[in-house]
Formats: structure tokens, sequence, C-alpha cells
């Protein structure tokens, strides 16, 4: 794959706030009035091309989000939480792009979304406006710039309304790498059994629900095939959360195919009961930051290029040779458990921009090293079954602490079959 871009946030973010404030200032008058008041945003095929944002919106020198509040605090604000660490690559020097992606071709929405307006909004959202959940969620709002575009794509790819986008915020806050209490993980919040359904890749060696690309066409997969069963996006949503079984029995029992009406009874537990009006609230504030008093500078959008990489590559040893920083190679992959590629085969490692050529030159380096294991055969050792750190050391005569160094061992406990190291000192050394 190329570079990854797509539309800019802040283009799509105001420009359907300039369309969702038309709508609320008609429903403004009948609020009042009427406690269920909805409002139906219809998606203009011409979104692609609206005109650059409207600075009030996003304003330059606002302070940014910091990690002040930690994730357990989450189940306050939505009972979805959360304790993996919000991982950043390390800082690169942008690659000028030479001409811009060829643009997607979008599928037809196959409805519209509707933010509803009642008591349970408006809960959340004075409940995300308040104390500490405003810091929280300009944090959310500020790393969404990281994920809009590429989600947005996807989304629009899969015939999906663009305003579905923010169920990731409810869900993870824009976190790939998020993990729940229940082992939900990423953006989306799979759990396992789900994720597999979908396609994705769950064992020891890659848990493809950290990959934000991957995981996220197969929530989109998810919730169209939800609201093809259900015919309500509100629906679908409870059911992302509590199961379609969960929801169905609802249905059933009541006669009502309205989540409005099934959250008035007890058939639905109280954290779904939450999680779609928080979707709803979290919509409103995202399309028209402003309104609600918040004041956001988007990440700029995450941007990476992509190798092919031989099978059981460890991360430590490619940053080692190319130069690459390692922590950028961990995080734009962190669905690699072990911190290297699957030993099944050849895999495609996301490397940062400018980074291409010298991963390349650093798989010659590597690929150069002789496979077969003999101590006068280029100093080379392939790691067998049973092997260990120490015992390869001493076989070698030499210490521990230069096997780790010549071969950049971040972690000396985890070495496996088939991977080649060096047990004599490098030649250039």
């Amino acid at each position: 794959m190329a570079t990854t871009q797509a539309t800019s946030t802040r283009t799509l973010l105001t420009g359907i706030a300039v369309l969702l404030a038309g709508c609320l200032a008609l429903a403004g008058a009948a609020q009042a009035e009427v406690e269920s008041a909805s409002i139906a945003i219809a998606v203009d095929p011409a979104i692609n091309q609206m005109a650059e944002p409207i600075p009030a919106v996003w304003t330059a020198d606002a302070p940014r989000f910091t990690a002040k509040y930690p994730e357990t605090q989450w189940t306050e604000i939505f009972g979805q939480p959360s304790h993996a660490p919000i991982v950043q690559p390390a800082s690169f020097t942008p690659v000028p792009v030479v001409a811009p992606p060829p643009v997607t071709q979008s599928i037809r929405p196959v409805a519209a979304y509707r933010v509803r307006i009642n008591k349970h909004v408006r809960h959340f959202l004075e409940r995300f406006q308040t104390g500490y959940r405003r810091e929280v969620v300009e944090g959310w709002l500020a790393r969404s710039g990281r994920y809009l575009p590429m989600i947005l794509d996807v989304f629009r790819q899969k015939g999906l309304p663009d305003e579905l986008v923010f169920t990731a915020m409810i869900e993870s806050g824009f976190n790939p790498t998020a993990v729940s209490h229940a082992g939900a993980k990423g953006l989306w919040q799979f759990m396992a059994p789900t994720a597999r359904l979908y396609g994705l890749r769950v064992d020891s060696w890659l848990d493809e629900r950290m990959d934000p690309e991957k995981s996220t066409v197969a929530a989109a997969n998810y919730l169209r095939d939800l609201y093809t069963q259900f015919g309500s996006w509100d629906l679908a949503q409870a059911a992302y959360n509590a199961g379609d079984a969960r929801v169905q029995q609802a249905i059933t029992r009541t006669g009502s195919r309205d989540f409005w009406t099934l959250h008035r009874t007890s058939l639905l537990m109280e954290e779904t009961k939450n999680f779609v009006p928080a979707i709803h609230a979290a919509t409103l504030i995202s399309l028209s930051p402003e309104r609600y008093g918040f004041t956001v500078v988007p990440d700029e959008p995450l941007r990476y290029e992509e190798v092919a990489v031989p099978r059981s590559t460890r991360l430590a040893r490619l940053a080692a040779l190319s130069g690459v920083p390692l922590p950028a190679l961990e995080a734009l992959n962190p669905e690699l458990r072990q911190k290297q590629t699957p030993p099944d085969g050849p895999y495609t490692l996301k490397v940062p921009v400018g980074a291409v050529a010298a991963v390349h030159a650093a798989l010659e380096i590597d690929a150069s090293t002789p496979r077969i294991a003999s101590a006068s055969h280029a100093g080379v050792h392939v790691v067998q079954a049973g092997d260990t750190v120490s015992r390869i050391a001493s076989r070698y005569g030499v210490s521990v602490k230069l096997l780790v160094k010549w071969n950049a061992l971040d972690r000396p406990d985890r070495i496996f079959p088939g991977e080649r190291l060096r047990v004599s000192m490098p030649a250039t050394s």
C-alpha cells in the first residue's frame, strides 16, 4: 500500500458542522417541547469537495491534550475502561508529497445517520463538558486527527455514513492500543472471536485488532451487517456493544425496533443504554466542537509506507541495521505481539515515510549473512528449539553481554527457532 493519506480531517468536521448547525437551528425551538426531537443528517455527495475549514473551529494556539488523567477513569465517562498506554511514533522529518493520492470513489451511504437530542444525549453532552472529562474529550478530538482520514476512506468505500466514524470515539477514544477489562482491543474494541469472524488474525504472533486499518475494515463490515439485520444505526450500535442476540431478544419481547423504546426497559444492559447516547453526544461535539466550548488542534494524519520483509524479522535488528528508531517501528506495527514478524511467511511491515530505502538496504545486509548455523561459517548461529542466549554464548565462548549487543536483542529472553544470531565480532567493529 502506498503512503496512507485521505481527505482532511479539518475539512470533514467543518463541512459537516456547517450542515449540522443549520439542522440544529431548526430543531432548537422544538427541543423544549419535544423531548425526543431528532435530526436527520443528510450526506451530501459533494462532501469530498468542501472548502477550507473555518479558523474558529481549530484554534492554532489552543493547549494540547496531556495524559493528566488515567485511563481507568474512563469508566465514569461511558463504561468502557481502557488501560493501554498511548504509544506515539518517534518524530520524523516529513517527506514532501509529489502528487496527491487518487481519490477513492465512494459508495452511496446505505442510510443517513440520525442524531437524537433527548435527555439521555444531553446528559452526556453535559458530562463531556464537565470537570476533567473536558480535557479527556479534547484528547479524543485531537487524537482523532491521526485516524479519521483513513477511517472515513474505509467507511465511504463500504457505503457507511460519515458520522458513524465517531463510534470509535466512545469505543476507544481513538486509541489503537486500548484494552478493556473484558479483553476487547484496538480502535474498535473487538473481542477475539468476533475479530476472527471478520477476518482479523489473533494468535501468539499477531493481534490485528491493534492494526488501525485492518480493524477499521472489520468494524465497517460488522456495522454494515448489523444494520442489515436491524435496519437502524442505533440498534446496530447497541448490538455492536451488547451482541446481536441480546438486542434481538429485546426486540422480540417488546415488539419494538426503536432503540429508545428498548432503552426504557430492563432488557438492555446499562452499559448498552449509555453506549448509544454517548455516541450521539460525541458525534454532536465532534461535528461542531466550538458550539460546545472545545478548541482543539487535531493531530496530523498518520502517514507511513510499507515494505515486504522476510519471516521472523525482528524489529530491533531491523532498527539497528537501518537507523530507523525502534519506537517508531513498534508504534506503527502494534499488532506484532513478539516485536517480530511471524515465522510462517513474508510480512508487510509499516515504516515511517522516507525510510523505505534504508529498510531495503538493511534487509540486503541481513540477507547476506549466511543462514547455516556454524561457528566457522561467518560466525552465525541459527537458533534451535531449546536454545537460550546464555547457552549460545557459552557454546561460542562469548559473553552474553556481547551477544546481546551484536544482535540488538531488546528481549534476550525471547529468541525463536530459525533466528540467525551473530556469534563473533562483526568485521566492521
